[in-house]
């Protein structure tokens, strides 16, 4: 097990965790008693019994302006897409306990210390898996305006803040760089998993009319400035599921001249 590094003052629930597979991970969480993990919905894999599952709304995290605070931060949520709802696994039993959370499809799993971030990090809407009790799950818009309307993927992003452990999943193969002050890299805005806050987001044009329309890579892509830690996704959810949508329209095998009397070959007839 990992061990989370000892804290003064902290409102997060400290958790010890083990990252299982390779290309399809999970999660494995060890709460001593009274710990709880905070998740979306539907992440589950498996929980030891004396795990309690409570369904709250918003994210559970301490807020000074009490319920206007925790409906305000709700409320956001869906503006995501997500759920005005998070689910809590508690520890209510002696002893430790496990529960688990289950990557949504091929990639890594990115554990993340906010701590040893600052207190922040910023990451796509779709990524964030589960995080110790006391992390707080808001949004994070894009101030600028280029952003704003053509960010696609990056408009709306989550905003992680606390001092505890949070888990990010990332599609395909993970990437991760530091960027120094001033560097700059130019990413698909599908392709950006999570930054800290320190590094400038922003979208520009794709080169001319013509590679904007014929290139194949969209009309816009992200540029990130230093300083600060990226982690970038080689395979998008949104590029997974289209090349999937495309196959299953085309009626055709992908690399084969025959296409559909190949299958009749192999003896596919559907």
């Amino acid at each position: 097990m990992s061990q989370t590094p000892p804290l003064l003052v902290t409102q997060m629930h400290e958790i010890d965790y083990r990252i299982h597979g390779d290309d399809m991970q999970f999660v494995e969480i060890e709460l001593d008693p009274q710990e709880a993990v905070v998740a979306e919905a539907g992440g589950m894999m498996f929980m030891d019994d004396g795990i309690a599952m409570e369904t709250i709304f918003g994210d559970g995290a301490p807020r000074p302006s009490g319920i206007m605070g925790a409906l305000l931060g709700a409320g956001k949520r869906l503006l995501t897409g997500e759920s005005l709802f998070m689910t809590v696994f508690q520890n209510q039993r002696g002893g430790k306990r496990r529960v688990a959370f289950s990557a949504p499809y091929p990639g890594k799993i990115v554990a993340v210390n906010l701590r040893e971030l600052g207190g922040e990090l910023i990451a796509q809407k779709d990524s964030f898996l589960c995080a110790a009790k006391g992390v707080s799950i808001g949004i994070a818009f894009q101030k600028k305006l280029g952003a704003g309307l053509f960010g696609g993927e990056g408009f709306i992003m989550q905003r992680l803040t606390g001092d505890g452990w949070a888990f990010i999943h990332a599609g395909g193969t993970l990437y991760e760089r530091t960027l120094a002050p001033g560097e700059v890299l130019r990413v698909d805005t599908g392709c950006l998993v999570a930054f800290q806050p320190g590094v400038d987001y922003d979208i520009q044009l794709v080169g001319g009319i013509k590679t904007a329309l014929f290139g194949g890579e969209g009309l816009f892509f992200a540029t990130l400035r230093g300083p600060g830690k990226v982690w970038l996704q080689s395979l998008p959810l949104s590029r997974l599921a289209g090349r999937i949508v495309a196959a299953s329209r085309s009626g055709k095998e992908e690399g084969s001249v025959l296409g559909g009397l190949g299958r009749v070959l192999d003896g596919d007839n559907s």
